[in-house]
């Protein structure tokens, strides 16, 4: 079976978690519940859910691959079969072979979700568009924290990059209107 559309989730891992848990001020304190349902969704629709993980070279960070916080988040587990694509830098593009898995597919269709608004979503989905994709971002299962270092609370960074994204890179939809898109729509053969 082939099908033009895939679901991306980007750097779910426990470390978003553990900010969240920390206190960090965040938007979309359900994305976590959101990424679940659409998991579920792209699945029972018979399409392609893409992992996307960060990895860092440092051991003492909290994304290298041997620390607590590298695992994806139970919302977003990897099935058996399902690729896991790993990332040094911030879009999923750049030395993960995602870019050939997608077109060996003929997948052309992204609805992306996950972790962080303003950084590694943001970068994929601007590469995916520069790189021809149609891309949909499921605004309510993004998580995006504040910058407390440039002064930024969470709600403007994220309104910011949403904003941006919708006005030349991606469409901005919510999870239960892909879900009911998903359900209503026939899986293409």
């Amino acid at each position: 079976m082939t099908t033009d559309r895939a679901l991306i989730i980007i750097d779910m891992q426990r470390e978003m978690q553990h900010r969240i848990d920390a206190g960090r001020p965040h938007v979309n304190p359900n994305a976590p519940a959101a990424v679940a349902a659409l998991t579920v969704a792209f699945r029972e629709a018979a399409l392609p859910v893409i992992h996307v993980r960060h990895a860092e070279a440092d051991p003492a960070s909290p994304l290298h691959p041997d620390a607590v916080g590298y695992p994806a988040m139970p919302c977003a587990a990897d099935l058996p079969g399902e690729p896991v694509f790993v990332k040094t830098t911030s879009s999923a593009f750049p030395g993960t072979g995602l870019e050939a898995y997608l077109r060996e597919r003929r997948i052309t269709d992204l609805y992306v979700v996950g972790a962080v608004a303003g950084f590694c979503v943001n970068s994929t989905v601007r590469s995916a568009s520069d790189l021809g994709f149609a891309v949909t971002v499921v605004r309510d299962a993004v998580i995006g924290f504040d910058l407390p270092s440039a002064g930024l609370d969470a709600q403007t960074i994220f309104d910011v990059t949403m904003g941006l994204l919708a006005a030349d890179f991606a469409t901005l939809r919510d999870s239960a209107v892909v879900i009911g898109t998903l359900s209503s729509d026939p899986v293409r053969p």
